[in-house]
């Protein structure tokens, strides 16, 4: 019976939550009464959004997309990494099932794990995750070195953004649907929780060809 109550005073903490749902929900069917109709009945997103999950940096409402407009994959530090399944499966899913064209790795200035990936401190199981931001941090130790604490971070964060494009670029899936004649566009922004304004970092690829010369300095 206490194990009982106590999961009922745990979900009696969230009405609020229940409440606010209700009024969102409300406020969509009373612009468009067919929305969730159709919602339900297809999903088809122009774009698959790779970002951060800093509850303050929230996609669909950074660019002003409704839900069904974006598909959404979030982790610490918005990383790519090889060994992660989950990240690997959503970018195949998103380009050999729902077909999407474009996708947007997004960072964010302040970011708390390229923050703690600077500091020689223990931060415990994460420390496994955030040794991959160190590592871009090593190679662009000559840049870094030169910058007081607060832009080191911050220009730490758009090394990382620009890497994780490159990651996604060389993943199975990118390379399959780019041999394929597939047309995918990878594209790095960051974002600036301060003033609510994306920043785009220049660094779109779109072909094999191009991405080789970025990562490798083909001609």
């Amino acid at each position: 019976m206490h194990s009982a109550n106590g999961i009922l005073l745990a979900l009696n903490t969230l009405d609020h939550l229940f409440e606010n749902n209700k009024a969102w929900a409300a406020s969509i069917k009373e612009r468009d009464p067919n929305f969730f109709s159709t919602l339900s009945k297809q999903q088809a997103p122009q774009y698959l959004w790779i970002g951060c999950s800093d509850s303050r940096v929230a996609a669909n409402q950074i660019v002003n997309l409704l839900p069904g407009e974006m598909f959404v994959h979030r982790n610490i530090a918005n990383l790519v990494v090889h060994s992660d399944l989950n990240c690997l499966s959503v970018i195949q899913y998103a380009v050999e099932v729902l077909k999407i064209k474009h996708i947007i790795v997004c960072g964010h200035y302040g970011c708390g794990g390229v923050r703690a990936s600077l500091k020689e401190e223990d931060h415990g199981l994460i420390d496994n995750w955030l040794g991959h931001i160190k590592d871009i941090a090593r190679f662009n130790e000559p840049e870094l070195s030169q910058l007081p604490e607060e832009q080191r971070v911050d220009r730490l964060c758009e090394l990382n953004v620009k890497m994780q494009v490159l990651n996604v670029c060389a993943t199975q899936t990118i390379q399959s649907a780019w041999r394929k004649g597939t047309s995918v566009t990878v594209y790095g922004v960051i974002y600036s929780i301060e003033d609510g304004i994306l920043k785009d970092l220049k660094t779109q690829i779109n072909s094999n060809e191009h991405f080789k010369k970025i990562r490798y300095g083909q001609p």
